[in-house]
């Protein structure tokens, strides 16, 4: 496991520098699941930061050689995860394939895009760990083609309990370069928000599904 304090504090300034991770404790966000968040991160926002892409895409390279060894390639989940892998695969000069939420529904039909050697040893690239479920499902799709995937890496995690539960049951390693302890942390020190604030982030985190009900 990547455990870098320094580079999750890092990321997590960068993140709130450029306003990619957003907190409103008082005024929560709303997820597609439904669920009510006092936190929204959208990684894609570092892409517009040259200074920032670069030293995410280094910090990524670097840790994937650390934790999962050599690999043949680099696999992006769409949407988020496929701008990032491509950068970390031309980072380490590796082919790049990416998977699809759902298989195209015209020309071939593909639900992975790209072309490798099933077999291959391949860690896949995800912007953002919430549950895991989407990530996990782009996993799977890799397996049944033939693809061994050495792991997972990401920029940011929530650090929910059901992301490591789901990935344990999936026999799926993952590291991600930051993550919500190391945010509300650095959020506090820089007065980003209040004690009190931090209080509602950390009962947030322990039940999200029916916070803020």
């Amino acid at each position: 496991m990547f455990t870098n304090s320094e580079t999750q504090q890092q990321v997590a300034e960068f993140l709130l520098q450029i306003k990619a991770i957003k907190l409103q404790p008082t005024n929560p966000f709303t997820w597609a699941s439904g669920w009510k968040s006092p936190i929204y991160c959208d990684n894609r926002v570092t892409l517009s930061y040259p200074t920032i892409r670069t030293y995410i895409r280094q910090k990524l390279s670097s840790a994937i050689q650390e934790v999962f060894g050599s690999v043949d390639a680099i696999a992006g989940v769409a949407t988020a995860g496929i701008p990032q892998g491509a950068l970390v695969a031309q980072e380490l000069g590796l082919p790049f394939i990416y998977v699809r939420a759902k298989a195209k529904e015209h020309g071939r039909g593909n639900l992975i895009e790209g072309e490798i050697t099933p077999g291959q040893r391949v860690v896949v690239i995800e912007d953002l760990i919430s549950t895991g479920k989407s990530s996990l499902q782009a996993v799977d799709a890799l397996r049944e083609a033939g693809y061994t995937v050495a792991g997972l890496a990401a920029i940011f995690s929530y650090g929910f309990d059901v992301a490591d539960e789901n990935f344990k049951n999936a026999k799926c390693p993952y590291f991600t370069l930051s993550n919500y302890n190391a945010l509300i942390k650095y959020a506090e020190e820089k007065q980003y928000i209040s004690s009190a604030d931090v209080d509602m982030l950390k009962k947030w985190r322990e039940e999200p599904s029916t916070w803020g009900q």
